[in-house]
Protein backbone atom coordinates (compact mmCIF):
# COMPACT_ATOMS: atom_id res chain seq x y z
CA UNK A 1 0.00 0.00 0.00
CA UNK A 2 2.54 2.46 0.62
CA UNK A 3 3.06 5.12 -2.27
CA UNK A 4 7.48 4.84 -2.26
CA UNK A 5 7.54 6.76 -5.62
CA UNK A 6 6.18 9.64 -4.25
CA UNK A 7 8.67 12.64 -3.32
CA UNK A 8 9.04 14.47 -0.36
CA UNK A 9 8.21 18.03 -1.16
CA UNK A 10 8.87 21.14 0.76
CA UNK A 11 4.63 21.36 0.97
CA UNK A 12 4.76 17.56 2.82
CA UNK A 13 7.52 18.86 5.38
CA UNK A 14 5.48 21.88 6.28
CA UNK A 15 3.00 19.76 7.32
CA UNK A 16 4.84 17.04 9.01
CA UNK A 17 6.58 20.06 10.92
CA UNK A 18 3.25 21.03 12.11
CA UNK A 19 2.17 17.90 12.53
CA UNK A 20 4.61 17.79 15.16
CA UNK A 21 3.98 20.47 16.60
CA UNK A 22 0.47 19.89 17.33
CA UNK A 23 2.28 16.36 19.37
CA UNK A 24 4.44 18.76 21.27
CA UNK A 25 1.19 21.03 22.38
CA UNK A 26 -0.86 17.52 23.24
CA UNK A 27 2.36 16.54 25.95
CA UNK A 28 4.49 14.47 23.64
CA UNK A 29 8.40 15.97 25.33
CA UNK A 30 10.93 13.44 24.43
CA UNK A 31 12.82 15.41 21.23
CA UNK A 32 14.62 12.17 19.88
CA UNK A 33 10.87 10.66 18.92
CA UNK A 34 9.66 14.19 17.98
CA UNK A 35 12.16 14.75 15.37
CA UNK A 36 12.36 11.15 14.37
CA UNK A 37 9.09 11.36 13.29
CA UNK A 38 9.98 15.19 11.87
CA UNK A 39 12.25 12.69 9.85
CA UNK A 40 9.81 10.21 8.38
CA UNK A 41 7.89 10.62 5.60
CA UNK A 42 4.26 9.67 6.95
CA UNK A 43 2.97 9.83 3.22
CA UNK A 44 4.86 7.29 1.96
CA UNK A 45 3.12 4.52 3.64
CA UNK A 46 -0.31 5.90 2.27
CA UNK A 47 -1.61 4.97 -1.47
CA UNK A 48 -0.89 8.10 -3.44
CA UNK A 49 -5.09 8.20 -3.73
CA UNK A 50 -4.80 8.93 0.38
CA UNK A 51 -2.28 11.67 0.52
CA UNK A 52 -4.20 14.41 1.91
CA UNK A 53 -4.50 12.55 5.15
CA UNK A 54 -1.15 11.41 5.49
CA UNK A 55 -0.24 14.51 8.14
CA UNK A 56 -3.93 14.34 10.14
CA UNK A 57 -3.45 13.35 13.30
CA UNK A 58 -5.46 9.94 12.81
CA UNK A 59 -5.27 6.29 12.22
CA UNK A 60 -6.48 5.23 8.78
CA UNK A 61 -6.62 2.03 6.93
CA UNK A 62 -3.72 0.34 5.37
CA UNK A 63 -6.08 -3.07 4.02
CA UNK A 64 -6.00 -6.64 5.73
CA UNK A 65 -8.41 -5.32 9.22
CA UNK A 66 -5.40 -3.00 10.01
CA UNK A 67 -4.96 0.67 10.56
CA UNK A 68 -1.58 2.41 10.14
CA UNK A 69 -1.69 4.25 13.62
CA UNK A 70 -2.77 7.91 14.99
CA UNK A 71 0.72 9.97 14.69
CA UNK A 72 -0.06 10.79 19.04
CA UNK A 73 -0.68 6.88 19.56
CA UNK A 74 3.16 6.08 17.80
CA UNK A 75 4.74 9.45 19.93
CA UNK A 76 2.84 8.64 23.00
CA UNK A 77 4.61 4.68 23.04
CA UNK A 78 7.51 5.30 21.59
CA UNK A 79 8.10 7.77 24.83
CA UNK A 80 6.86 5.23 27.07
CA UNK A 81 9.58 2.96 25.47
CA UNK A 82 12.98 4.96 26.76
CA UNK A 83 14.60 4.29 23.58
CA UNK A 84 18.37 5.10 23.25
CA UNK A 85 20.49 4.49 20.12
CA UNK A 86 21.80 0.97 19.35
CA UNK A 87 19.14 -0.84 21.78
CA UNK A 88 18.06 -4.08 20.33
CA UNK A 89 14.15 -3.91 20.11
CA UNK A 90 11.33 -6.13 19.27
CA UNK A 91 8.13 -4.73 17.33
CA UNK A 92 5.21 -7.21 17.66
CA UNK A 93 2.74 -5.97 14.67
CA UNK A 94 4.99 -4.14 11.96
CA UNK A 95 1.76 -2.97 10.03
CA UNK A 96 2.39 -0.08 7.48
CA UNK A 97 6.13 0.12 8.76
CA UNK A 98 5.85 3.39 9.97
CA UNK A 99 6.17 2.89 14.00
CA UNK A 100 9.30 0.58 12.47
CA UNK A 101 10.34 3.21 10.87
CA UNK A 102 10.81 5.76 13.73
CA UNK A 103 12.33 3.23 15.86
CA UNK A 104 14.86 2.70 13.33
CA UNK A 105 15.58 6.46 12.56
CA UNK A 106 16.54 6.51 16.96
CA UNK A 107 19.39 4.47 15.44
CA UNK A 108 17.85 1.30 17.02
CA UNK A 109 18.68 -2.47 16.36
CA UNK A 110 15.17 -3.45 14.98
CA UNK A 111 13.64 -6.53 14.99
CA UNK A 112 9.69 -6.67 13.91
CA UNK A 113 7.31 -9.45 13.74
CA UNK A 114 3.87 -9.16 11.09
CA UNK A 115 1.16 -12.01 10.98
CA UNK A 116 -0.73 -10.89 8.27
CA UNK A 117 0.75 -12.19 4.88
CA UNK A 118 -0.04 -9.56 2.20
CA UNK A 119 0.85 -6.86 4.76
CA UNK A 120 4.38 -8.52 5.17
CA UNK A 121 5.25 -9.00 1.24
CA UNK A 122 4.22 -4.90 1.32
CA UNK A 123 6.75 -4.35 3.78
CA UNK A 124 9.27 -5.60 1.58
CA UNK A 125 9.08 -3.44 -0.85
CA UNK A 126 8.66 0.10 1.58
CA UNK A 127 12.03 -1.25 3.27
CA UNK A 128 14.93 -0.42 0.80
CA UNK A 129 13.52 3.68 0.00
CA UNK A 130 13.94 3.98 3.41
CA UNK A 131 17.38 3.01 3.42
CA UNK A 132 16.45 1.37 6.93
CA UNK A 133 17.62 -2.27 8.50
CA UNK A 134 14.89 -3.71 9.96
CA UNK A 135 15.02 -7.35 9.93
CA UNK A 136 11.57 -8.67 9.22
CA UNK A 137 9.51 -11.81 10.38
CA UNK A 138 6.59 -13.36 9.28
CA UNK A 139 5.23 -14.89 12.01
CA UNK A 140 2.98 -15.14 15.12
CA UNK A 141 3.60 -12.21 17.42
CA UNK A 142 2.32 -13.80 20.90
CA UNK A 143 5.58 -16.38 20.01
CA UNK A 144 7.95 -13.25 19.88
CA UNK A 145 11.22 -14.27 18.23
CA UNK A 146 12.82 -16.90 20.94
CA UNK A 147 16.44 -17.45 18.93
CA UNK A 148 17.18 -13.70 19.00
CA UNK A 149 16.19 -12.71 22.49
CA UNK A 150 17.14 -10.51 25.00
CA UNK A 151 15.35 -7.83 23.83
CA UNK A 152 16.46 -4.65 25.95
CA UNK A 153 13.09 -3.13 24.71
CA UNK A 154 9.56 -4.59 23.14
CA UNK A 155 6.79 -2.74 22.02
CA UNK A 156 3.69 -4.49 20.83
CA UNK A 157 1.32 -2.18 18.26
CA UNK A 158 -1.86 -4.40 18.44
CA UNK A 159 -4.31 -5.17 21.23
CA UNK A 160 -3.74 -8.04 23.23
CA UNK A 161 -5.48 -9.29 25.86
CA UNK A 162 -2.74 -10.04 28.48
CA UNK A 163 0.67 -9.01 28.18
CA UNK A 164 2.08 -12.65 26.88
CA UNK A 165 4.58 -14.55 28.92
CA UNK A 166 7.08 -15.57 26.26
CA UNK A 167 7.51 -11.77 25.23
CA UNK A 168 8.19 -11.01 28.92
CA UNK A 169 10.78 -14.55 29.11
CA UNK A 170 12.72 -12.66 25.72
CA UNK A 171 12.54 -8.94 27.24
CA UNK A 172 15.93 -8.69 28.83
CA UNK A 173 16.33 -7.59 32.72
CA UNK A 174 15.98 -3.68 33.00
CA UNK A 175 13.72 -3.84 30.24
CA UNK A 176 10.62 -2.71 29.05
CA UNK A 177 7.60 -3.47 27.28
CA UNK A 178 4.66 -1.54 26.08
CA UNK A 179 1.43 -2.91 25.09
CA UNK A 180 -2.38 -1.70 24.82
CA UNK A 181 -3.80 -4.84 27.02
CA UNK A 182 -7.29 -5.04 26.88
CA UNK A 183 -10.04 -7.12 25.17
CA UNK A 184 -12.95 -4.68 24.94
CA UNK A 185 -12.82 -1.82 22.15
CA UNK A 186 -11.21 0.07 24.54
CA UNK A 187 -7.54 -0.91 25.80
CA UNK A 188 -5.25 0.52 28.44
CA UNK A 189 -1.55 1.57 27.73
CA UNK A 190 0.81 -0.88 29.79
CA UNK A 191 4.22 -0.14 30.46
CA UNK A 192 6.09 -3.76 32.06
CA UNK A 193 9.87 -2.94 33.81
CA UNK A 194 11.43 -6.37 34.28
CA UNK A 195 12.77 -6.05 37.68
CA UNK A 196 14.51 -9.90 37.32
CA UNK A 197 13.50 -12.77 35.97
CA UNK A 198 11.09 -13.35 38.65
CA UNK A 199 9.87 -9.70 39.33
CA UNK A 200 8.16 -7.24 37.04
CA UNK A 201 6.35 -4.12 37.65
CA UNK A 202 3.54 -2.34 35.82
CA UNK A 203 2.17 1.02 34.84
CA UNK A 204 -0.58 1.93 33.31
CA UNK A 205 -1.16 5.21 30.95
CA UNK A 206 -4.27 5.92 29.48
CA UNK A 207 -7.08 4.05 27.26
CA UNK A 208 -6.56 3.53 23.53
CA UNK A 209 -7.92 1.81 21.03
CA UNK A 210 -6.26 -0.42 18.65
CA UNK A 211 -6.80 -3.23 16.36
CA UNK A 212 -6.41 -6.75 18.23
CA UNK A 213 -3.71 -8.90 18.36
CA UNK A 214 -3.69 -12.04 16.45
CA UNK A 215 -2.82 -15.39 17.52
CA UNK A 216 -1.77 -17.07 14.93
CA UNK A 217 -0.90 -17.49 11.27
CA UNK A 218 -4.05 -19.59 9.99
CA UNK A 219 -5.58 -16.62 7.89
CA UNK A 220 -2.81 -15.05 5.84
CA UNK A 221 -5.12 -12.78 3.84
Amino acid sequence: MAATHISDTFRHKGLRKKLIDLLRSKGISDEKVLNAMNAIPRHFFFDSSFLEFAYEDKAFPIGSGQTISQPYTVAFQTELLRVEKGMKILEVGTGSGYQASVLAEMGVRLFSIERQKLLYENLKTLNPPLNYRIRLFYGDGYAGLPAHAPFDRILITAAAPLVPEALISQLAIGGILVAPVGKNDSQIMTRVFKISDTEIKTETHGNFRFVPMLTDKAQDL
